[in-house]
């Protein structure tokens, strides 16, 4: 029993089992509103990419480019660091903010690309017949494409929403508090590694569980209409 506590002492874990929860639960919710912001701008950015109107879809196409050429923690650095004062908030954007902010700006760029493959996956004919009874483009697009879009790419978002969460352990390097920082903490205060990046991980991996029993409720649920 002794050399398992050499290699891992559960009773340090034990002690900072608090922080980790703690940890765990911020960055639950950093992840969650960082999802709405990428969901919101992929929907719009995936919108103006299928514009004919070079004004709407080189802006998107520059956006994407962009994101996906770039490291995130730079992104997460440029954003804390760089951007000026908000006119409308009066002030800078704090760490966590910025954190949030980046991971939405990032993860919108690739759910982008996710929900155009959706909104170009969708019969031709279901949008003549829309517009054949009356609906307007607007109305096409919100009642009949995009819910058609997005049960056809579910497992794919959620298999990004499991990298977005992954990813959101980079906005403890401007000093945001989250799982990532319990374990650091622990590594600070006890010098143990072992202890402090293994209950890292095995709580990433608790996470990605979840959300490996959600995407296939998902497509059970979904059946035949996500083919």
């Amino acid at each position: 029993m002794d050399w398992i506590l050499d290699f891992y002492n559960y009773r340090v874990v034990e002690q900072y089992l608090p922080e980790f929860l703690r940890g765990l639960g911020w960055t639950v919710w950093i992840s969650l509103i960082s999802l709405v912001i990428s969901l919101t701008i992929g929907t719009i950015t995936a919108l103006m990419r299928r514009s004919a109107n070079p004004l709407l879809w080189r802006p998107a196409a520059a956006y994407v480019q962009m994101i996906r050429s770039t490291p995130l923690l730079i992104q997460i650095y440029l954003i804390y660091f760089i951007l000026p004062t908000l006119p409308l908030l009066d002030r800078r954007l704090d760490e966590l903010e910025s954190g949030i902010v980046a991971l939405g700006l990032n993860a919108g760029a690739y759910m982008c690309e996710i929900i155009r493959a959706g909104i170009e996956s969708v019969p031709q004919g279901q949008i003549e017949g829309a517009q054949s009874v009356g609906m307007t483009r607007f109305q096409t697009m919100r009642y009949v494409v995009l819910p058609q879009a997005f049960a056809r790419v579910a497992p794919v978002l959620m298999g990004q929403t499991a990298v977005l969460i992954k990813d959101s352990s980079l906005v403890s390097f401007i000093g945001v508090f989250e799982l990532f920082s319990a374990g650091l903490e622990v590594l600070n205060e006890r010098l143990m590694p072992n202890e402090a990046f293994l209950t890292v991980a095995a709580f990433y991996l608790a996470i990605y569980s979840v959300m490996l029993w959600l995407t296939g409720r998902v497509q059970r649920r979904l059946g035949g209409t996500a083919t």
